[in-house]
């Protein structure tokens, strides 16, 4: 697969129209047509439907886009390595992320930057929901979950996963659940989060299924540290990142509940258009995706296959 196919196809998914991609590469809309007919024909999958006035992506298209888009801005990334290899970062660099991994993770990485980096003055906002990267003037977010379906460019900084856990003195007194329904019986800590439905839990989808169930509970908040802090003290069982509970399973104080029910929430970072891309955030997430590694190296969750109920 040649990157003009990848390029053409991009183009064609955020156009949403055949007319409009024909005339921003300068071809007719029967020749746009033809092309993604061809490229379909190749790979054997139906990427587009297709209306009188626009297309849509199907779900391979959605998968075929979400790669394509990874493969080009990893081209690109490397040749503006090698043509900004000298450039130093210098300027404003706005950032917004969340408060915990913010506090763990972005503050350090900032510290370590602007040792680094004299010339770069750095505004770290943090938010529970992410705010409007265009709107609002930032250079790069950092989220939780799925992406923004826009023409913003995303890096996968690390893969992730929320799973529920407890303390194990919570589990000595009230038992562990052996099932979903069960939780209905046990105190659930939630996050009252912007525009979350904070007390139904929904996970990755099992063989054409959508498990989710509603939880209750006496402990609920907006603030993720003050909720794993409950959960360490045995008041309930919580949905939590990996990334923030890996080093408190590895040691003990916690333990994974129902293990192969789980939520994917990859960390990544999020930027507006790559021609935009200046050294101060190229050089940014690559400091920050390193740090976010080696953390993950010193402390993963290792889950057996009987764990996860294979």
């Amino acid at each position: 697969m040649s990157e003009s196919d990848l390029g053409f196809f991009v183009l064609l998914a955020r156009r949403e129209s055949f007319v409009e991609t024909a005339r921003e590469i300068g071809i007719s809309a029967s020749a746009v047509s033809r092309r993604l007919a061809r490229l379909e024909g190749r790979l054997g999958v139906r990427l587009m439907n297709r209306t009188t006035r626009r297309v849509s992506l199907t779900g391979e298209g959605e998968v075929y886009f979400s790669k394509a888009m990874r493969l080009l801005g990893d081209i690109d990334e490397l040749e503006n390595s090698l043509r900004s290899g000298q450039e130093k970062p210098s300027g404003l660099l706005r950032l917004n992320a969340t408060f915990g991994f913010s506090r763990e993770y972005i503050a350090p990485t900032v510290s370590a930057f602007c040792d680094a980096y004299p010339d770069v003055e750095v505004q770290l906002v943090v938010t529970d929901a992410p705010m409007n990267l265009i709107e609002q003037g930032f250079d790069l977010n950092v989220r939780f979950g799925n992406p923004p379906s826009s023409n913003l460019i995303q890096r996968l900084l690390q893969r992730n996963r929320r799973f529920m856990c407890a303390s194990a003195r919570y589990l000595e007194m009230h038992g562990k659940p052996e099932s979903l329904q069960d939780l209905r019986n046990h105190n659930c800590i939630v996050l009252r989060q912007e525009h979350d439905i904070y007390d139904i839990w929904r996970f990755d989808d099992r063989s054409g299924e959508s498990p989710s169930v509603r939880v209750n509970g006496r402990l609920s908040t907006n603030d993720g540290e003050m909720a794993r802090e409950w959960m360490l003290r045995g008041h309930g069982i919580m949905l939590r990142s990996e990334w923030d509970i890996a080093h408190h399973v590895r040691e003990g104080r916690l333990q994974i509940v129902l293990p192969d029910y789980f939520q994917t929430a990859n960390i990544t970072a999020i930027y507006p258009e790559r021609h935009n891309l200046t050294a101060k955030v190229r050089v940014f997430i690559d400091l920050l995706a390193e740090r976010i590694r080696e953390a993950n190296t010193r402390a993963p969750i290792e889950l057996s296959d009987a764990d996860l109920g294979a």
